[in-house]
């Protein structure tokens, strides 16, 4: 008998890498297409994308991906289009509101991959396929034009509600269509994913629109400079910022590509309203005195390389940051990002610049996810059977159980739990997990998609711990000359007497070596004195170097 499968393949447990697939006989919907952020135990790795193995196995099987919905235009539901899509048929529509469908496909022509996405309108049912289609509901967020996607199946309705806020007073005016949630409550909605990622916090997450007037009171008590970085995506913190550079007579200028791109792109859809005269050309900088400008750059979570890094090191060819200057952070640190935000800052500060940021004045940076009661008034105006909290770290999925479903009445066997890789299916109004699928976030290294592993990364990990110890063993005409062994070390912090770990190495190494019963092929001894020498260099300086035998032929 036919079911409904819904399969995270982004995991669970997280807030990015955001990628679900609904599947129902050989037809596959799927729901975002988004990026992770690599943690601090994975050194040189960019950025993390979802596994699609599962994916490429059932259309080998002979599924079918009938389309792909975006819910929005931030890149952990977006940016992993350009590295998934060329391994998936050409033959599917994608979906997406008009700002989402702009940003998506310049995610997608950075990475050479053409394909369009088809505009949805709200309040439109969108036929995807025999078992699926769709309907858009307006949702607030921290980027304009989110959807929270009802899907229809053979199975019921599915509720797919990512990021959100309830904003009662958003910039542009629109509000969460609350009136078309609350409509879906006498449709028996069989499940709801919600997002929980705000579920810490007890009051409602404040209005967008009180950054404006923590954006004007730091303007206006700049004497030089106003230099503004905030997520690039942020389009109605964008628009507040314009209002008031034009309110304080100051030109706005706007630096760094993903920033230049999305105004452009906003503008265009008349999602952003810049006044005649009040954008000039980053170039023209120098020709407008410093009290006369707002300058809006990209890198608040101080990315290395990003614009505003560079000219925080004097690196810019561009921007100048100059003692007059002050620089606004509106943003908080992303989860993993903390070192280079509070690092960037902090360089400001030894430099003498005035820097304020949201912990100095919280009001210039308010959260786009809804807090527990938001979280509540949503689930409450629809009172699915089953709830699923996702976009949330475990945490939050748990806590979620406890000051949201619980409140409302549901018991555990309601709240949908599943661990990475389960498979959840749904028939006949009952859930249950029918399977468990292996999935590994693919790594992106450079130009490099899935080609770093967990040895290369154990090794990176090892070498930025206690560096590495080359040891060069000459070989003169087939025979090893042990009492002219060499050792080359980079980044190895050596106690005191670092003469007497040397020689211990040399002789532990010749040791190894001349023994009887050591390995008489290359690949074998260079393997025996690399595990040997680990063991014994650790007991003596508690340090684990990469430990890299080399056999020299002279």
């Amino acid at each position: 008998m036919s079911k409904l499968t819904l399969i995270p393949l982004g995991g669970m447990g997280n807030v990015t890498q955001n990628m679900y697939l609904y599947e129902y006989e050989n037809e596959i919907l799927i729901v975002d297409c988004g990026i992770g952020f690599p943690d601090h135990y994975m050194p040189g790795v960019d950025i993390l994308i979802p596994d699609i193995s599962y994916l490429l196995k059932r259309i080998e099987q002979g599924s079918k991906i009938v389309g792909m919905i975006l819910s929005h235009g931030h890149d952990d539901h977006i940016a992993a289009t350009p590295y998934l899509l060329p391994h998936l048929p050409e033959d599917f529509p994608i979906y997406g509101s008009p700002l989402t469908a702009v940003f998506a496909e310049q995610r997608m022509g950075d990475g050479k991959v053409q394909r369009k996405v088809t505009v949805v309108s709200d309040k439109k049912t969108e036929k995807i396929s025999n078992f699926f289609s769709a309907e858009f509901i307006s949702v607030t967020h921290s980027v304009p034009d989110t959807k929270h996607i009802v899907i229809h199946t053979p199975e019921g309705i599915i509720y797919h509600g990512t990021d959100f806020k309830l904003d009662p007073a958003p910039v542009d005016g629109k509000v969460t269509d609350m009136q078309a949630i609350s409509a879906l409550k006498d449709r028996n909605v069989l499940c709801m994913l919600i997002d929980c990622l705000g579920v810490e916090k007890s009051e409602w997450v404040k209005s967008e629109s009180t950054c404006g007037p923590a954006i004007e009171q730091t303007m206006a008590e700049t004497k030089g400079k106003y230099v503004l970085t905030l997520m690039s995506s942020h389009i109605h913190r964008i628009q507040q910022a314009v209002n008031a550079a034009e309110k304080f007579n100051r030109k706005v200028a706007f630096i760094g590509r993903s920033v230049e791109q999305n105004v452009k792109n906003a503008v265009d859809l008349k999602m952003l309203h810049i006044p005649d005269g009040v954008q000039i050309d980053k170039r023209d900088l120098d020709q407008h005195a410093d009290d006369k400008l707002c300058v809006i750059v990209a890198g608040s979570q101080g990315q290395e390389g990003s614009s505003l890094v560079r000219a925080i090191f004097g690196d810019h060819r561009i921007l100048q940051i100059k003692q007059n200057d002050k620089v606004v952070f509106s943003a908080s640190a992303i989860p993993g990002s903390e070192l280079n935000y509070y690092g960037a800052i902090d360089e400001l500060s030894r430099n003498g610049i005035h820097v304020v940021y949201p912990t100095l004045l919280p009001d210039l940076h308010q959260s786009g996810h809804g807090s527990a009661p938001e979280q509540h008034e949503i689930v409450s105006s629809i009172m699915p059977q089953y709830l699923m909290p996702i976009g949330g770290q475990d945490r939050h999925r748990v806590l979620f159980d406890t000051v949201v479903a619980e409140k409302l009445g549901y018991s555990q066997d309601a709240v949908l739990m599943p661990s990475t890789g389960e498979v959840l299916g749904f028939e006949n109004g009952k859930v249950s997990v029918v399977d468990t699928i292996t999935l590994k976030p693919q790594v992106v290294d450079g130009l490099g998609v899935g080609d770093v592993g967990p040895i290369v990364l154990s090794d990176r990990r090892m070498l930025g711990q206690a560096g590495m110890v080359v040891v060069v063993m000459p070989r003169f005409k087939g025979r090893l000359e042990l009492d002219k062994i060499k050792v080359i070390s980079k980044g190895f912090v050596f106690v005191k007497e670092a003469d007497e770990v040397v020689q211990f190495i040399r002789q532990e190494t010749a040791k190894i070596a001349a023994d009887n019963k050591a390995p008489k092929d290359d690949q074998g001894l260079t393997k025996l004195i690399e595990k040997r020498l680990a063991r014994k260099l650790y007991k003596i300086i508690r340090r684990e170097p990469m430990i890299i035998p080399v056999i020299l032929d002279l």
